[in-house]
């Protein structure tokens, strides 16, 4: 089994694949009498001809090692992860390599963080690694086929 080791997530090495959702140092503006500090606009959500959508998921914890043998994509639309939790979570994306996953990354994300998924990134499937996890998904909703998978064999081993 070949193995890849989870590094730490960072705006710059995950935007080959999306947006990091994470408070910046300071507050785009301050809203609600100044009571409130408001980190805007910080993805680049696309719906092609969907419209967005909101739903909740609730995941079973996996552990490390973990095995990623299954990727999936949506070629019509960005997917966004907001965990409602405070761990750490996995989260694995490939390169396309000829409409196939390529070699893939993985990256720990910190409590706190969420992520964006741009239009057709390759991605395992939702791995927070310990209970509940919760998160709160946006992404397209509309006609048409919006997902893709690939079994990856053989698997890969994802450290820490």
């Amino acid at each position: 089994m070949r193995t890849i080791t989870a590094r730490p997530m960072t705006a710059e090495a995950f935007a080959p694949f999306g947006d990091v959702l994470a408070l910046g140092e300071t507050p785009t503006k301050m809203i609600n009498a100044g009571m409130c500090g408001r980190h805007h606009d910080l993805a680049a959500l696309d719906f092609g001809d969907g419209r967005a959508g909101i739903s909740l998921f609730d995941a079973t914890p996996r552990a490390l090692p973990y095995t990623l043998d299954l990727m999936e994509r949506h070629p019509e639309g960005s997917q966004a992860f907001i965990p409602m939790h405070r761990a750490e979570w996995l989260v694995t994306v490939a390169p396309d390599v000829g409409g196939v996953p390529g070699d893939p990354l993985a990256f720990m994300v910190a409590p706190g963080q969420g992520i964006n998924l741009h239009r057709g990134t390759w991605h395992g499937v939702l791995t927070p690694l310990a209970a509940p996890g919760l998160f709160a998904v946006l992404d397209r909703i509309g006609a048409g086929a919006n997902l893709q998978e690939h079994p990856l064999d053989p698997p890969w081993t994802v450290t820490a």
